[in-house]
C-alpha cells in the first residue's frame, strides 16, 4: 500500500509540470481520499512538495526537484518522512492531463487549487536569522537546509539534509497577504498537531525581488526575524 502511494505521489508530480509545459500554471493540486485524508501537492519553480493529512494529524511528506521533458517526469527525492530509501533516487514516469484536472490511471484524479502567478510564490532557503543578542546572522550553505515553498494560496516548509537522508520536520498549510502582513493557518504540522487550525501573522518585506525578511512570533511566541532568500 505504501509502495503504491509513493507511486501515485511521484505520477501527480509529472503531471502538474506537464500541465505547466502547456502554458497552465504551477500551484497547488489536492486528492482527497473517501476515507477523509487530504494530499497535497504544491509546486514552484522546479521543486515540488507532496504532504498527506487528515484533521489534527499528520501522516507523510516527500519532496525534491524535477524536470519534464517529452511526456516524461524525471524526479529525484530530497526528502521523503516515510521511506528515507526513497532519497537520493532518480524516477522517471509517463504523464497524461486534462484541463485543470491531473489523471493517473487507476489512481484518482486531482483537482487545481491555485497557480503560482504571484511575486511571492516561489522556493525559499532561510539564509540569516536573528539571534539572542538581537543581530541577525548568515546561516553558511550546507547540506542541511530549512526550504519555505509559497503558492498562490498555499505553504509548506521542511527542514531536511539530503545528504543523510534526515527529515527534522514539516508544516503547511494556506496563507494571505495584505498590508505588509502575512498570515499563515496551519493545516498540518509534523511536531505538534495540536498547532492545526491556528493563525500566525507576521510583518514581511520582499527585498531586491529575491530576499523575503520575516518577523514577528513563532508558534511557539518567541520573536524571531529571518531572511529568507529564493533558490532560483
Amino acid at each position: 500500500m505504501k509502495k503504491l502511494f509513493y507511486l501515485s505521489q511521484i505520477v501527480v508530480l509529472g503531471l502538474l509540470y506537464g500541465v505547466q509545459a502547456l502554458g497552465q500554471t504551477k500551484g497547488a493540486w489536492k486528492q482527497t481520499s473517501s476515507d477523509g485524508k487530504t494530499t497535497m501537492l504544491i509546486c514552484s519553480d522546479n521543486y515540488l512538495m507532496v504532504s498527506r493529512y487528515q484533521e489534527k494529524e499528520f501522516l507523510y511528506t516527500e519532496g525534491g526537484v524535477y524536470s519534464f521533458t517529452d511526456g516524461t517526469l524525471t524526479y529525484k527525492s530530497e526528502f521523503n518522512s516515510a521511506d528515507t530509501s526513497k532519497v537520493g533516487k532518480t524516477l522517471s514516469f509517463k504523464i497524461n492531463f486534462s484541463g485543470n484536472k491531473l489523471l493517473v490511471e487507476g489512481l484518482g484524479e486531482w483537482q487545481q487549487v491555485d497557480d503560482a502567478n504571484t511575486p511571492a510564490a516561489a522556493v525559499y532557503r532561510i539564509t540569516g536569522r536573528m539571534g539572542n543578542d538581537n543581530k541577525i546572522s548568515p546561516m553558511q550553505r550546507g547540506a542541511r537546509k530549512t526550504l519555505k515553498m509559497l503558492t498562490g494560496t498555499r505553504f509548506q516548509w521542511v527542514a531536511i539534509n539530503p545528504e543523510t537522508k534526515q527529515f527534522s520536520g514539516t508544516g503547511g498549510g494556506t496563507y494571505t497577504i495584505k498590508d505588509g502582513k502575512y498570515t499563515e493557518t496551519i493545516d498540518f504540522f509534523s511536531r505538534d498537531n495540536n498547532r492545526v487550525g491556528a493563525s500566525l501573522s507576521f510583518d514581511y518585506e520582499l527585498k531586491d525581488s529575491k530576499d523575503w525578511h520575516h518577523s514577528g512570533l513563532s508558534s511557539a511566541g518567541a520573536k524571531i526575524y529571518e531572511i529568507w532568500s529564493k533558490e532560483q
